[in-house]
């Protein structure tokens, strides 16, 4: 788990150069201040900012949250103070975020590091991924790349270090951990986390403005074994679309039920390995 034993501190404002502010909780990542994060970014989608001017973006992290402005249309100075104040609320989010259920092929060709993993931790590969796919992941933030969700928490028998020698290429959807955390790759890209299984889920779309990024800070993701084959059916169907999420019996986008893709939802009927549009 996130480290519960650092004291509960007040809040600071700090200056992100000359167009943010950062409110900061703490200076450890507990679950605590992750909570107080996620108040406050609550209390901001219901505040009224347009008196103090342009706000151009909110930026949850483990700790703390930013918040982007317009320096030339906005007072910097009344902005600063009211979100002090503001931050000073609530200490627990009450909003649930979506509790997501998605694929992961743990096959041999889609976990270059699960048996070095499984070694490392004295434990078998299947053990590993019963262990994996028990766990509720929370997001606790986005960084690195463009929908690159850190999640937590690990049991301690997986905290690995990174690995020693990064690679240089990763494919997209690789699922990897390190330290306390998971995550997804959401591109092919260099890095150095321990692999142990690949997701044919897109968790990044350009073409989708108003939620690029699948997942954000306060969902929940679980982790559900397929094989190969199905990887690959699973793929195939998503080639084409801006977001994808998988649909069947074990798998929902969200709890209390089903999200239908917009070409099931036009025909009235639910969907299995669809593509939808979120």
């Amino acid at each position: 788990m996130l480290d519960n034993t650092a004291s509960y501190e007040k809040p600071k404002l700090l200056n992100l150069g000359d167009s943010a502010w950062t409110i900061e909780f703490g200076r450890v990542a507990n679950a605590q201040n992750h909570q107080r994060v996620l108040a406050f970014r609550d209390a901001l989608k219901v505040a009224n900012l347009h008196p103090f001017g342009v706000i151009l973006d909110t930026v949850p992290s483990l700790r703390s949250l930013s918040v982007h402005y317009d320096p030339l249309h906005t007072d910097a100075i009344a902005l600063g103070q009211f979100l002090l104040e503001l931050s000073k609320g609530n200490t627990a989010s009450s909003s649930k975020g979506v509790d997501w259920y998605l694929p992961i092929c743990f096959e041999a060709d889609y976990a270059p590091d699960l048996p070095s993993i499984a070694k490392s931790c004295g434990l078998s590969n299947q053990q590993i991924i019963e262990l994996i796919t028990g766990i509720s992941f929370e997001v606790y933030m986005l960084g690195f790349l463009p929908g690159f969700a850190f999640m937590g928490d690990l049991p301690e028998v997986l905290h690995l270090p990174r690995l020693a020698e990064p690679r240089t290429k990763v494919p997209a959807g690789s699922v990897g951990i390190a330290g306390k955390m998971c995550a997804a790759y959401p591109w092919e890209s260099p890095g150095g986390w321990n692999l142990l299984g690949r997701t044919p889920v897109h968790f990044f779309s350009s073409h989708a403005p108003n939620q690029p990024a699948l997942l954000t800070a306060g969902d929940h993701v679980h982790w559900q074994a397929i094989g190969a084959e199905q990887y690959i059916a699973i793929q195939e169907q998503m080639q084409s679309t801006l977001q994808a999420v998988i649909h069947g019996p074990n798998m929902a986008t969200k709890s209390g039920g089903k999200h239908n893709c917009n070409n099931c939802r036009t025909q009235g009927h639910g969907c299995e390995f669809s593509a939808c549009t979120i």
